[in-house]
């Protein structure tokens, strides 16, 4: 498939803290709130001539022809978040970052320095924040440039110099203006980055130099499960953007069971891993399978 290059927004739309709503409402019930609340992004990203690039598990990654659309969709996803709560009386919040810059579409997926700088300035985003570069206000009209406020100059790993970080302030009375910049208003660096995957003796550890692994009992999979209820090839763990996606794609589902003994069954869903856990491809463990596969992130 012949790769294309042009000129584009993109956006990162990522749940705040879905970790936490995992722990606090358990698996199954969580795993309902952040697909719903994601349908809602999505629906405001499709409204605003944006294009779908990925899911990935808690967060959206998509593209808009131009700066502005870009915005107008940043702003129209954080108020749907505000009015519509899609946690009732449990609090979700959404942080989305933007960057402008020429990208490469190929295989229905968008690469290019621009990609990253877009995943990084979501990063340094707090909860209910919209934050953007200056590649993305300079392409702004006036009146919309009202809307940003210099926040801080940043480095990000593998630029020279630094970048000019903005906030959109996107409420009509802004109650984080008086907090912009704080050290305690920024995301705490990543410090899990790598996936520690054991099946009986074999031990593969996923990272951002080793980005995915096929599971299934099919011999061309990277880990090959004796379980004739596992698909051939079952499910799919992938690296992304300093995240570890478990997308199943099987007859039988994945089940998951975390470290406080809580389990979730997947079925052609995708949750991001996060703790420590075990795997069982196709048979519950209610019926004590042998053939699983324990991980932890470290």
């Amino acid at each position: 498939m012949n790769a294309e290059q042009q000129h584009a927004a993109i956006l990162f739309a990522d749940i705040s803290g879905s970790t936490a709503l995992y722990d606090k409402l358990g698996n199954n019930q969580a795993l309902q709130l952040v697909t719903h609340t994601l349908g809602i992004l999505t629906r405001e990203m499709s409204a605003h001539r944006g294009t779908l690039i990925k899911t990935i598990g808690d967060e959206i990654m998509c593209i808009f022809p131009d700066a502005v659309s870009a915005l107008d969709a940043a702003c129209a996803m954080q108020t749907a978040i505000a009015v519509q709560r899609p946690g009732g009386d449990q609090p979700v919040y959404v942080r989305i970052g933007l960057h402008c810059g020429e990208v490469i579409l190929e295989g229905g997926d968008v690469f290019g320095d621009a990609v990253n700088v877009a995943a990084r300035v979501t990063a340094i985003t707090r909860a209910r924040q919209i934050m953007t570069t200056q590649a993305v206000v300079d392409l702004l009209p006036e009146n919309m440039r009202a809307m940003t406020q210099p926040v801080m100059r940043a480095e990000f790993h593998g630029k020279e110099g630094t970048i000019n970080v903005f906030q959109i302030l996107w409420e009509r009375e802004d109650t984080t203006r008086t907090r912009i910049g704080m050290s305690a208003f920024r995301k705490a660096a990543e410090t899990r980055n790598e996936l520690v995957l054991r099946y009986h003796q074999q031990v593969i550890t996923l990272s951002e130099k080793f980005k995915s692994i096929v599971l299934g009992r099919g011999d061309d999979c990277d880990l090959m499960i004796r379980n004739n209820l596992a698909s051939r090839q079952h499910a799919r763990i992938e690296y992304n953007f300093g995240k570890f996606l478990l997308i199943d794609h099987s007859a039988n589902g994945t089940f998951i069971r975390f470290s406080d003994n809580q389990v979730i069954q997947l079925s052609h869903q995708q949750i991001v891993l996060h703790g420590a856990g075990t795997l069982s491809l196709g048979q519950p463990f209610s019926e004590s399978p042998t053939e699983v596969i324990d991980y932890i992130l470290q």
